[in-house]
């Protein structure tokens, strides 16, 4: 029923929500799909729906969606806009990796608009409090999070694990539906450790619970776990955050964090959309900033312009507009375009191939496509 009701609400958003925008003016009607109800993702999209609604009319409905994947598919499929998504719906999607490398899928030409750079929050994987964990490589044995279909939470898990020096096979993997459900389990003694935005719903509901909650620490002076940590999730910076879950009103965690929520399009939706969008953002950031915890990020000042993934054509367009867009952002776009036509590619090759095996033959295919392009080979 949940699934007849949804299809139903994105078959609405087709027929309401113009694809298009005039005059650098957004439509009445948006869509864009978000992490599920209660995460800073949701949080934040809604406040930002209705800075909108208040500055311009415009009706943005955020379809929230359990994981990388069903956050991703409304996006391709072309039943919202944009989307409000993590590392998972823009790199590994457009890397075409875990539920991404999987035969119906493949490599996505995933653009960015904007995204959430903040520095007030952390993305990590938080303990439950009762079990006197001080760092990451005390995991060893107890019962972590993996979230099926959500290739970005599995993998940054693993990255936190690296910087402990231990690997899956350390621990007990613990499989959930979703990202909501993963933070239930540690509430409910299912799990002892899943991974969220410092400033998650969720994280205070955990911290409030009689469990609790901890965030061990990462060392920015570790440089050997913090390059076991970046090996596998090279987008990860040191970070020190001031906002979330036991966290608000101290000195601050000492943790890691990379842009979340990342707001994308598809390579060929519209570019005046992409750029009212873009235009949007940034100029009613004073009506939408302190709205929720950490939406201070979307600030214009803090983005970069030389991320893992390209931007779309019609933010490039914005930023130029108000001298924001440099000649070396643009040779670092241009680069990572090539690098997804280049998976691209690979992928159609492969297809017209059908391999038996098709999980090997496109690791290898991938592996041989980014090294003849000359790009850095990850995962």
């Amino acid at each position: 029923m949940r699934r007849l009701i949804q299809s139903a609400f994105l078959g609405t958003l087709i027929a309401t929500a113009p694809a298009f925008a005039e005059d650098g003016k957004l439509p009445k009607q948006l869509a864009w799909t978000a992490y599920g109800t209660g995460s800073a993702g949701y949080n934040q999209s809604v406040a930002i729906g209705a800075a909108l609604q208040d500055a311009m009319g415009t009706n943005l409905r955020v379809l929230p969606g359990k994981n990388d994947v069903s956050r991703t598919e409304p996006l391709r499929q072309g039943k919202v806009q944009f989307s409000a998504t993590g590392v998972g719906g823009s790199f590994m999607a457009q890397e075409g990796v875990f539920e991404f490398g999987k035969k119906n899928w493949g490599p996505q030409p995933i653009r960015v608009l904007i995204a959430n750079s903040g520095g007030s929050t952390n993305l990590a994987l938080g303990v439950a409090g009762d079990l006197d964990i001080k760092e990451y490589s005390d995991l060893k044995g107890k019962r972590v999070a993996w979230v099926k279909g959500a290739p970005a939470l599995n993998v940054n898990n693993e990255a936190y694990l690296a910087y402990g020096g231990l690997t899956w096979d350390d621990v007990e993997k613990v499989e959930f539906g979703g990202f909501g459900a993963s933070w239930k389990g540690l509430i409910e003694g299912q799990v002892d450790a899943a991974f969220a935005s410092t400033n998650s719903g969720k994280t205070y509901e955990a911290a409030a619970a009689p469990r609790g909650l901890f965030w061990p620490p990462i060392d920015p002076d570790n440089e050997e776990g913090l390059a076991r940590m970046q090996a596998i999730a090279p987008f990860f910076q040191p970070n020190k955050a001031t906002v979330g879950a036991n966290i608000d009103g101290t000195d601050g965690y000492q943790g890691a964090a990379y842009p979340y929520p990342v707001l994308t399009a598809m390579a060929d939706s519209d570019v005046d959309l992409a750029y009212a969008m873009t235009k949007a953002m940034v100029e009613n950031f004073d009506a939408y900033d302190g709205k929720a915890p950490g939406i201070g990020g979307w600030t214009l000042a803090n983005q970069n312009f030389e991320w893992v993934a390209p931007y779309h054509d019609g933010a490039i367009k914005y930023y130029s507009e108000i001298g924001k867009w440099s000649d070396a952002a643009q040779k670092h776009n241009d680069n990572l375009v090539a690098r997804q036509e280049a998976l691209g590619a690979a992928w159609a090759e492969l297809k017209d191939a059908d391999p038996e095996d098709w999980e090997a033959a496109w690791d290898a295919k991938r592996r041989e496509a980014l090294e003849a392009g000359g790009f850095e080979i990850v995962f």
